[in-house]
């Protein structure tokens, strides 16, 4: 009876301690926790942040394009022969219709004096026919024989006037004409090119939009642009759009045209285009470095209470420091701009910069 009594309460012993000892391992484990909570508040990531709001933002397109002239031809002669005069000063301004060029006609002009006196005989054999005619005094078939003659001699002076106008090079319109490539006294033939005229006011520029804003382009919309070598800032107007894409590029050729009386611009060079395609007042701008590019398009952190929260955004137009959030944030919005990488969602975070 007495060794049954001493083992339950050496039994009831080891019960109580081991109560005492769970309830101490419980509170440290506790205490611990909070210990490690703490830690955690006290060692929370510091970062910037960025208060949204809505701006003025101009869709603007950026493009490179060609300066080419408003008019431009090549300079060639229709005939072959030997040059006798050139009327023309190298880069100096020409006007329409002015002989640039003369080719050797001597045989022709000759040639040409040969069938007017044919036509003269012609002629005057024509009217002593016609007095005849009226007088019965020959058939009506004598005259047309002798009319028939007449307009062969007529015929001959037209094509031998045609083949000395071949012999004169001219100036197809107003314009500036650039450096001779023959000589007088030179032999040349209808594929050496002499010269080359363009005409440089106005002056037109070529460039190209991508297709997905081939509906915001119309005539009459204004580009600006600037060329190599000039500081200003021109602006030309769109006045014809090419019907097909490139199949190549997926783009879309538009031609502008910009007054250049002073002759600054020069055809060729290379210009940088600026079109401005749309205005918007009320655009949301978020600092490009607070975009996470994800599978499945872009995130942000925004920050509420303390806290980073990874939402889901949809972008718009991007210029060199922020980029339009088109859904996703709100004016007034707090977002996380650096420290993004280490961070995960949920976290406590210490601000450190609010940005403006």
């Amino acid at each position: 009876m007495k060794l049954k009594n001493l083992i339950i309460i050496i039994a009831v012993a080891l019960l109580i301690g081991l109560l005492a000892w769970y309830k101490i391992r419980s509170t440290r484990a506790a205490e611990q926790k909070n210990k490690s909570i703490t830690s955690l508040k006290n060692t929370a990531p510091v970062v910037d942040v960025s208060v949204v709001s809505t701006q003025k933002l101009d869709n603007q397109l950026m493009s490179s394009g060609t300066v080419i002239a408003n008019n431009e031809v090549d300079l060639y002669s229709e005939t072959s022969g030997k040059i006798t005069h050139i009327l023309f000063k190298e880069g100096g301004r020409v006007t329409k219709g002015e002989l640039l060029v003369k080719i050797y006609d001597a045989d022709l002009q000759a040639q040409l004096m040969k069938a007017k006196a044919a036509q003269r005989i012609a002629s005057e054999t024509e009217q002593r026919d016609k007095k005849l005619l009226d007088k019965q005094g020959i058939s009506q078939q004598e005259y047309d024989q002798g009319l028939s003659a007449l307009e062969e001699a007529k015929a001959d002076v037209d094509l031998l006037n045609v083949q000395i106008s071949k012999t004169e090079i001219r100036s197809p319109y107003n314009g500036i004409i650039g450096l001779k490539n023959v000589s007088e006294g030179s032999f040349i033939t209808p594929s050496v090119k002499i010269a080359t005229i363009q005409e440089i006011e106005p002056i037109k520029i070529d460039f190209s939009v991508p297709e997905k804003y081939m509906n915001k382009v119309k005539s009459g919309d204004e580009v600006n642009f600037t060329v190599q070598g000039l500081k200003d800032t021109f602006t030309a107007n769109i006045y014809a759009i090419e019907p097909k894409i490139d199949l190549a590029t997926r783009s879309l050729m538009v031609r502008a045209v910009c007054p250049n009386k002073d002759e600054k611009i020069k055809p060729g060079a290379f210009a940088e285009v600026n079109l401005v395609l749309k205005e918007s007042d009320k655009a949301i701008m978020a600092p490009t470095q607070a975009i996470i590019p994800v599978l499945k398009g872009n995130k942000i952190y925004v920050l509420k209470n303390g806290t980073a929260n990874l939402v889901d955004v949809k972008t718009g137009i991007r210029n060199d420091t922020t980029i339009q959030i088109t859904q996703g944030l709100k004016s007034g919005d707090t977002i996380i701009t650096t420290g993004i990488m280490m961070l995960k969602p949920g976290a406590h975070v210490k601000i450190k910069n609010i940005e403006k």
